[in-house]
Order: C-alpha cells, then structure tokens, then sequence
C-alpha cells in the first residue's frame, strides 16, 4: 500500500497542525512542505520544529523558487545552490528524506520562439552535472536525498525525461542524488510512462502526482493502475505526494485523492 502525502499549499487551515488534522482525516500520511527562496525555509525553522514536536509527518519539501541551479546566470546558479543546500539542511533537521527541484522551470523552451536557447548543449550538461554534485554531496553530508525533477518540454529544456536524469544521475555517481518523478510531466513526455519507470527504477526516490491536465488524481484521463503498477513493481517505498490543482470543490477535491490512489493500485 503506498504512503501519499499532500502539499501544504492545498491542506485547508491556518497552520501546519490544522493542516495535519485534516490531512489524516482525510487519509494522507504526510504533508510535503514548500520551499521558497531567500531562505524562507530557514527562517520556518521554529514553525517547523512546533510542528514536528506536535506530530506532523514532514518527509519531503519541494522547491518554489524563481530560479533554479541550471540557471544562464552564474549569479543566479549560485543563489539557487545555495537555496537548494539551506533545504536540504532542514529536511534533514525534521529527519526528512530529502528536496525536489527541477534543473529550471520557466527559463527556456526550444519548442517556443526563439527556439534556440543561449547555452550549447554540452554547457548545459556541464552547468547541470557541476549543480548536482555540489548539493549531491551536500546531500549526502545531510543523511538526506536530491530528488532531480524532469520537467515537460514546455517548461524546461534540458530534462524532460526519466531516461535524461538517470544518465545524469549515473554520472554524478552519488546515491544522495536521485529521480523525483511527476505523473503530470510524464505523461507529456513519456512514450509509455510504465516501462519508463521500471526502466529506471533504481534510481526512483520520490513520486509526485497529478492528473493529465495538473488537476488531482482522478480528474484526468492518466492511466493510473498502469503507472502505480510500474511503481510498485519498482520497489517504490516513498510517498506519493499529490501537488496539483484542484478542480470542483477544492476541499472535496484534495479529500479525494487518498481513497482514488489506493482504489487505482488495486
């Protein structure tokens, strides 16, 4: 049976506590926390650790940030290291398993005008290999994990797909660096999403989910029994953590994706 988790920007109440309520009210195990720049997560710290005192499972934080550590600017690179590796010292603080972050959301898309982007492709692969080893071994200093997000073509450039992670994964050649997968962004990308999946299946370590048009779980027309199939084929022992948008009543809709994920993995 797999854990699922939501994010805490989709739990009804005004504070970490009231979101937990609800959350196992409704049937999640975990809230997945956000983290923004500027060191906002950092400075949550004290929250945090109230919330934690109080029970509240926090396992994973995904980044919400401007800029990210494939940024053009080197300027801009460093700032998102440096986030990233605040981050990654929290979750490993509250005892979490570790922080998602995409290579860059928004920065540059060879499928939109100009179409060709100012960075070779040999610049990006070094830019993204130099970011993931440095918090890799952050990381790994931590106790805690990266979790490398491939995005969809539209909204990055340079890893829209499982296989590219892996292979940049597998030359990093750290095990505190690992896929965080995205239902959503797959089903973008992904000839077939299953044998994606199993394809790199060592090399999961966190699952975000939502349906084929960003809504919750359920509310699209992705082949859920054939992807939670794969993952638990896989060996998947993480969380499924839901960050989405909500359509129809949005507390019936983040009330529903528990109950709809466990039905779908039969």
């Amino acid at each position: 049976m797999f854990k699922t988790a939501c994010q805490e920007q989709l739990l009804p109440g005004d504070t970490l506590q009231q979101k937990w309520e609800f959350a196992q009210e409704a049937g999640y195990d975990a809230i997945e926390l956000r983290g923004k720049g500027d060191f906002h997560f950092r400075d949550r710290l004290p929250e945090l650790r109230r919330a934690q005192a109080d029970g509240v499972v926090m396992p994973t934080v995904c980044v919400d940030m401007l800029h990210f550590f494939g940024a053009f600017d080197p300027d801009l690179r460093r700032d998102a290291v440096a986030q990233m590796k605040s981050q990654l010292s929290v979750i490993a603080e509250l005892g979490g398993r570790g922080a998602q972050t995409p290579a860059s959301y928004g920065m540059f898309s060879r499928r939109l005008p100009p179409f060709e982007p100012p960075r070779s492709e040999e610049e990006d692969r070094e830019v993204l290999l130099k970011g993931l080893t440095e918090l890799g071994e952050h990381a790994r200093a931590e106790g805690v994990t990266l979790f490398l997000e491939p995005l969809n073509r539209y909204e990055d450039h340079m890893v829209n797909r499982l296989e590219q992670a892996a292979e940049l994964i597998r030359a990093v050649g750290l095990d505190s660096v690992r896929i965080g997968i995205d239902s959503y962004h797959m089903n973008i990308e992904e000839t077939d999403p299953a044998a994606a999946i199993l394809a790199v299946a060592p090399l999961i370590g966190h699952a975000q989910v939502s349906d084929s048009n960003r809504f919750q779980p359920g509310a699209g027309h992705l082949d859920w029994p054939a992807w939670l199939g794969a993952l638990d084929a896989a060996g998947y022992d993480g969380y499924l953590a839901a960050e989405c948008r909500l359509t129809g009543d949005p507390v019936d809709a983040v009330r529903s994706v528990p109950a709809f994920l466990h039905r779908a993995a039969g």
